[in-house]
C-alpha cells in the first residue's frame, strides 16, 4: 500500500466488502468482454501514464472545475471549493490511475471497489477526510455521465510514447473496458435491494 496517501485501503481490512463473488465478477468481466489481454495493455498503459499522471489530474481536474455543478461536490459548508478535500481525493485519484492499469481484477481489487462505491454516496462520502462538505453524496448520474470523459481523455495520453496506433487503440479499449467495469460495480449502493 503506497504511504502517504491519507484514506487510501486498497487490499486492506479497513475496505469494505463486495456483495459480489469472485464468479460474479467473472461474469461481468465477460460481460463487457474484459480478458488477460486487456489486463496486458492495462499494464502497459500503466508503463505510459506512470510519468504522466500529474498531467492527466490537471486535465480532469480542470474538467471538473469548469463544471459548477461537478464541482459543487467538493464544496464545503461555505459553499466555497474545500481545497484540502480536494487534495486529499486527488492524491486517491492518481493512485487510482495506478491501480486500475495495475490491478489483478480479484477479491481484493473487487472489496476496494465496493469502498470507492460507498465513498461516493452518504453512507461514507466526506468520512474519509473528516470534512463538512455540502453535498453528502456523489449523484449517480454524474458517476455514469463520467464514463466518457474520463475514457475520452486518456487517449492522447496513451499514445505519447510511440507506441503503434493498434497498441494505443488495445491500451485505450482495455482502460475503457475497466471503467464500464468499475462504474457498474460502483452503482451497487445506489441499487434498491435485490435489483444489483
Amino acid at each position: 500500500m503506497p504511504a502517504n496517501i491519507p484514506g487510501y485501503t486498497y487490499g486492506t481490512e479497513a475496505s469494505a466488502k463486495s456483495p459480489l463473488s469472485e464468479s460474479a465478477l467473472q461474469e461481468l468481466k465477460s460481460t463487457i468482454l474484459f480478458t488477460d489481454e486487456d489486463k496486458t495493455y492495462l499494464r502497459q498503459a500503466g508503463e505510459v501514464l506512470s510519468d504522466q499522471i500529474e498531467e492527466v489530474l490537471d486535465l480532469w481536474y480542470g474538467f471538473v472545475g469548469s463544471h459548477p455543478h461537478l464541482l459543487a461536490q467538493f464544496h464545503g459548508k461555505d459553499g466555497a471549493p474545500d481545497d484540502r478535500y480536494l487534495k486529499a481525493v486527488r492524491l486517491r485519484f492518481g493512485q487510482w490511475i495506478r491501480d486500475t492499469c495495475s490491478a489483478n481484477y480479484d477479491q481484493k481489487w473487487l472489496d476496494y471497489q465496493q469502498e470507492i462505491a460507498l465513498r461516493h454516496t452518504s453512507a461514507r462520502k466526506n468520512q474519509t477526510d473528516g470534512v463538512q462538505s455540502a453535498s453528502n453524496h456523489i449523484p449517480l448520474r454524474y458517476m455514469v455521465a463520467f464514463i466518457y470523459p474520463i475514457t475520452a481523455t486518456i487517449r492522447p495520453f496513451l499514445g505519447k510514447k510511440g507506441h503503434s496506433a493498434t497498441e494505443v487503440e488495445k491500451m485505450h479499449q482495455a482502460w475503457f473496458k475497466s471503467i464500464v467495469l468499475q462504474v457498474a460495480l460502483w452503482c451497487e449502493p445506489y441499487a434498491k435491494p435485490g435489483s444489483f
